[in-house]
């Protein structure tokens, strides 16, 4: 299986394993800044020079060699699941993505007949009931997790646990795991364990947040969203998000965790 979804600077400095939906972009430039000293111009997914990904061939086996070595240091980063699988609805289901169409061609005209999902209309524009649809959005999610029907679940809402697993179930280790909400501090003490060529001062680096725009705005705060039905949804898809990752499940509008991941027990319970 190798290394999925990890990419590592060409300078082998660090080496980060991606979860969709925490900051990956803003990652990624400023792995590829740290070596090159200029931001790529455009989507880091997008890069296939200029920073060693999975995805690309040629990169696996030096991604591979350096993670079983486990000299290199290694990081990921995660979010609150409530934050997320929001972030997923309004980017993914409600927003046009950057080539102009609907994400994933046929997925929201599924949505919008199967579950009764409303989207904002064509262009995602309009004014539609928020609550109402992201739970019904969420359910289609549970039913993708939980049976794979009617699809597979997709990489955007499927469970952090088990992207941050694939890379510890094949023989890496990380030195680190980052939340998304308090990104400066995590991703300072990654560059304070790393050489680069060209030194990152995070206070200047711009957020790169390529879903920006892509869908309507939120309209309520975070725990609006959830009654106790949804609640039940997330614990049912997230519950191993929540309890490793340190999140409030109780509370969903309550961002940041309640502690520092332990990364013994991380390794302990998704090395299986």
């Amino acid at each position: 299986m190798g290394f999925p979804g990890t990419w590592m600077t060409e300078s082998e400095s660090v080496v980060y394993r991606v979860v969709p939906k925490c900051a990956c972009s803003t990652i990624g430039q400023i792995m590829f800044y740290s070596d090159h000293g200029s931001f790529f111009d455009g989507d880091i997914h997008d890069a296939t020079t200029g920073l060693h990904k999975w995805a690309l061939e040629a990169s696996q086996p030096k991604i591979e060699r350096a993670v079983r070595a486990r000299q290199t240091y290694a990081f990921t980063c995660v979010r609150n699941p409530y934050t997320r699988i929001l972030s997923s609805f309004f980017d993914k289901i409600c927003g046009i993505q950057r080539n102009g169409r609907r994400y994933r061609g046929n997925l929201v005209p599924l949505l919008v007949q199967k579950y009764g999902v409303e989207v904002g209309g064509d262009d995602g524009k309009q004014e539609f009931d928020q609550i109402a649809s992201f739970r019904r959005f969420l359910l289609f999610a549970r039913d993708t997790i939980r049976w794979k029907k009617p699809m597979e679940p997709d990489i955007h809402w499927s469970a952090m646990a088990g992207h941050v697993s694939t890379f510890i179930v094949n023989g890496g280790r990380y030195n680190h795991i980052l939340f998304t909400e308090d990104f400066n501090a995590g991703m300072q003490t990654v560059l304070e364990n790393i050489t680069v060529a060209h030194p990152v001062d995070l206070a200047q680096i711009p957020r790169f947040n390529e879903s920006e725009g892509h869908g309507p705005k939120r309209a309520h705060p975070v725990e609006a969203y959830f009654d106790d039905l949804s609640m039940h949804l997330m614990w049912e898809i997230y519950k191993r998000d929540f309890q490793l990752f340190r999140y409030d499940f109780d509370n969903p509008g309550r961002k940041l965790p309640k502690g520092p991941v332990d990364l013994d027990e991380v390794h302990a319970k998704l090395g299986d």
